[in-house]
C-alpha cells in the first residue's frame, strides 16, 4: 500500500492558489525541518470537521481541539497506546494524522495513571452528576463571551471616564481585550469540549471490544443497538421544530395556513402577530429559539453556514414540511420507547447467552458504563459546534461591522478571511489611527487587498480535488479514536486506494463500516456542498462526506446514509440507527464513485455498497 499517496512535499497543488500559505499559521504548514516525521504519518482528509477550503479564522476550532483533544489522551487522562492528533493544511484543505504510539516504558507509566483517572470518572459520572455540571459550567462560559461587549471608538471619551477620577485605560484597550477575552474563551471551551469526551468513546470502545470477544460474529450494527436510544440534547432542537409543527395544527387553519405558505419567514411572523392564535405559537416559537436555535445549518465549523437563528428560512421550511406530513399521519419524532424496548429486548437475549458468572459481570459492568457516559458524545455537541460557535461568529460579526464602518474592510464577513493572529494587527491599526488623532490614515487599502485575494483563492480551492492521504499508510491503524470517529483502518484505505488507482466507472462495490443494520435499495443523492442539501428527495438515499447534526430532520425522509468518512460513533452512525436506518460509514470513496441518479444497494450488516445500475 506504501507509495500510494503522495508525500506531504510532492503534492501538486494548482498554480492558480498561490500564496494559499499567507493565510495560516506557519506550524500548520508541511515543512522541510519537519519532512522526515511528516513523511513517516499517515495524513487524511478530514472530511469530518473540514470538507470545505478552510477559511483563517474559522481554523482556531481546530486548533483548540488539537491541544484539548490530544493533552486529555497524553497528559491528562492518560490513555495507554494513544497519542494526539496532529493537523496540516495543504492548498487549504485540512488533513490530520493519529500519531504513533509512545515508548514502552510510556505505556506502563500512563497505564498507572490511567486506571486511577478514567476509572474514577467512570464510577462517579451518574452518581456525582458530572454532566449537569459540565453543562452548567459551559453555559456560564458561554454566556459570559455572548455578554461581552465590543466597543466603538468615541470622537472623545465620555465625562465620566475622566471625571471625577481618569479611568485609566480607555477604548483602545478596551477593544483589544474584548477580542482577546473571545479568543481565550474559545480555547477554555475547547479545553470543556474533551473533558469525558475521550472517555465517552472509550467506554463504547470497551463495550463494543467486550460484546466481539464474548460473540466473535456479532457484527457491528448490532453492538450500535445496544447503545441506541438516547436522550441526548443534540436532537432536541428537531424535536423542538416538531412540537411547533403540531402547535400549529393545533391552533388552527390560519396559523397552519400561514406557516405552510410560500412567504418569507419575517411575512409569516408579522401576519402570525395580527390575531391571538398566532402570537400564542410565536410565544412558543420565541421561548424555543434560545437556546435551541443556535444550531448551525451546517456543521457548526464554518461561519459562512449560518445558524437556524440567522437563517431563518432552514427552520421554518421543516416546519411547513412537518405539519404537511404529521397531517398524513406520518410520524416525524424519533420513536424512542421502540428504541428503548428493542435495545433492552437485544441486551437481555445476548446476557442470557452468557453463562459465566464473570463474563456475564464483564458484559454488565461494560454496558451500564458505557450506557451511563455515553451520552456526552451527543449532548455536547449542541453547547459546544453550534450554540458556542454560533455565539463566536455572531460576536466576531461585531468586529466585522466595526471594520467597515471604519472602512477597514468592504464586508463584515472578511474578518474570517484573517487568522486570529492577524485580526489583532487590524484592530491595532484602527486603534493607532484613531489614537493619533484626526484623519490619520489606516492600512485599509491593505488589508481589503488582502481580503479580496483570500476570497480567490478559497473559491479556486473549492475547484480543486485533494488528494484523500498523504504521507506512510502503516501496517495497522489502530488508535482508538481516528477508528471510532473517523473509520480510518487499513482496511478502509485500502478502498480508498480504489478510487486513487481506478477510474469511478470501474468500481462496483465499496466497502465500510456496517454503523446501521438493514439492506435497502435506491436512488443516490450525492451531496458534496452544504448548499445542495435542499435537492435531497424523498425516498432517496443520502450519499455524502459525513452527516451535519442539523440535517437531523432530513434523516426522516432518506432511506439510508452512507459517508465518506465516520466511524461506529459518527454523526451518521448514531443517527441512523436513532432513526432504523441502514447506514454504511467510513467508505472513503463513495462521493466519487457513486452519481447521483445511481441505484444502489445499502447493506448496513455488512457494511456494503453496491452499484446496481449506472445513472447514464
Amino acid at each position: 500500500m506504501n507509495g500510494k499517496f503522495p508525500r506531504p512535499l510532492e503534492i501538486e497543488i494548482p498554480e492558480n492558489l498561490k500564496d494559499w500559505e499567507e493565510m495560516y499559521p506557519p506550524h500548520y504548514i508541511f515543512s522541510k525541518d519537519r519532512e522526515s516525521w511528516e513523511n513517516r504519518q499517515f495524513w487524511f482528509l478530514d472530511k469530518i470537521h473540514a470538507p470545505d477550503p478552510m477559511y483563517p479564522f474559522d481554523l482556531i476550532f481546530h486548533e483548540a481541539w488539537q491541544i484539548a483533544l490530544s493533552q486529555y489522551t497524553t497528559r491528562v487522562f492518560c490513555i495507554p497506546p494513544a497519542q494526539g492528533v496532529a493537523q496540516r493544511i495543504a492548498g487549504c484543505y485540512f488533513y490530520i494524522c493519529a500519531i504513533e504510539p509512545p515508548s514502552e516504558e510510556t505505556i506502563a507509566r500512563k497505564a498507572e495513571l490511567f486506571q486511577k483517572r478514567a476509572f474514577h470518572v467512570f464510577q462517579n459520572y451518574k452518581r456525582e452528576n458530572y454532566y449537569e455540571k459540565w453543562e452548567k459550567n459551559f453555559r456560564a462560559l458561554g454566556e459570559e463571551i455572548k455578554n461581552i461587549e465590543v466597543p466603538d471608538l468615541p470622537t472623545f471619551e465620555p465625562e465620566e471616564r475622566v471625571l471625577p477620577v481618569p479611568r485609566g485605560y480607555y477604548s483602545s484597550y478596551d477593544l483589544m481585550e474584548a477580542y482577546n477575552r473571545i479568543i481565550d474563551g474559545i480555547f477554555k471551551a475547547w479545553q470543556y469540549h474533551f473533558q469525558y469526551l475521550n472517555l465517552s468513546y472509550l467506554a463504547y470502545l470497551t463495550f463494543a471490544d467486550t460484546v466481539r470477544k464474548l460473540f466473535p460474529s456479532i457484527s457491528e450494527s448490532v453492538i450500535g443497538k445496544m447503545v441506541a436510544g438516547a436522550y441526548v440534547v443534540m436532537f432536541r432542537p428537531e424535536e423542538e421544530l416538531a412540537k411547533l409543527a403540531r402547535l400549529a395544527i393545533s391552533l388552527g387553519g390560519n396559523v397552519r395556513d400561514i406557516l405552510t405558505s410560500d412567504r418569507t419567514p419575517e411575512e409569516k411572523l408579522e401576519e402570525l402577530s395580527n390575531f391571538p392564535e398566532g402570537r400564542e405559537w410565536i410565544h412558543a416559537f420565541e421561548e424555543a429559539r434560545d437556546p435551541w436555535f443556535y444550531v448551525s445549518v451546517g456543521s457548526g465549523w464554518f461561519h459562512y453556514e449560518g445558524s437556524w437563528i440567522n437563517t431563518l428560512e432552514v427552520p421554518f421550511s421543516y416546519i411547513k414540511n412537518y405539519i404537511e406530513r404529521i397531517e398524513k399521519g406520518e410520524r416525524v419524532e424519533r420513536d424512542l420507547e421502540t428504541i428503548d424496548s428493542e435495545r433492552e429486548k437485544l441486551v437481555r437475549e445476548y446476557m442470557d447467552l452468557i453463562k459465566n458468572e464473570e463474563d456475564r459481570k464483564t458484559f454488565e459492568d461494560s454496558y451500564n458504563i458505557c450506557r451511563d457516559i455515553y451520552d456526552y458524545a451527543e449532548n455536547h455537541l449542541f453547547w459546544v459546534e453550534h450554540w458556542f460557535h454560533t455565539i463566536v461568529f455572531e460576536k466576531m460579526r461585531e468586529f466585522g461591522r466595526l471594520f467597515t464602518r471604519y472602512g477597514m474592510l468592504e464586508n463584515e464577513d472578511d474578518i474570517f478571511l484573517f487568522n486570529r493572529f492577524e485580526i489583532p494587527m487590524i484592530i491595532e491599526d484602527l486603534v493607532t489611527s484613531w489614537a493619533l488623532g484626526e484623519n490619520i490614515p489606516a492600512r485599509s487599502e491593505y488589508w481589503k487587498r488582502k481580503a479580496e485575494k483570500r476570497k480567490d483563492i478559497l473559491e479556486k480551492a473549492r475547484a480543486w480535488n485533494p488528494p484523500p492521504a498523504l504521507g506512510t499508510v502503516p501496517e495497522e491503524i489502530a488508535e482508538p479514536f481516528t477508528v471510532m470517529l473517523w473509520g480510518i483502518t487499513s482496511e478502509k484505505v485500502s478502498e480508498w486506494i480504489k478510487g486513487v488507482t481506478y477510474t469511478a466507472e470501474d468500481v462496483t462495490e465499496i466497502k465500510g463500516f456496517a454503523a446501521s443494520g438493514g439492506v435497502v435499495e435506491g436512488r443516490a443523492r450525492v451531496i458534496r456542498f452544504l448548499d445542495e442539501i435542499t435537492e435531497l428527495e424523498e425516498g432517496e438515499i443520502l450519499v455524502c462526506p459525513n452527516t451535519n447534526p442539523s440535517w437531523a430532520p432530513v434523516f426522516t425522509r432518506i432511506k439510508a446514509a452512507v459517508t465518506d468518512i465516520g466511524g461506529l460513533t459518527s454523526h451518521a452512525a448514531i443517527v441512523s440507527r436513532e432513526y432504523g436506518l441502514p447506514s454504511v460509514t467510513g467508505t472513503g470513496i463513495a462521493t466519487q464513485v457513486i452519481k447521483t441518479g445511481d441505484i444502489i444497494r445499502v447493506d448496513g450488516d455488512q457494511g456494503t455498497v453496491v452499484i446496481l445500475e449506472r445513472s447514464g
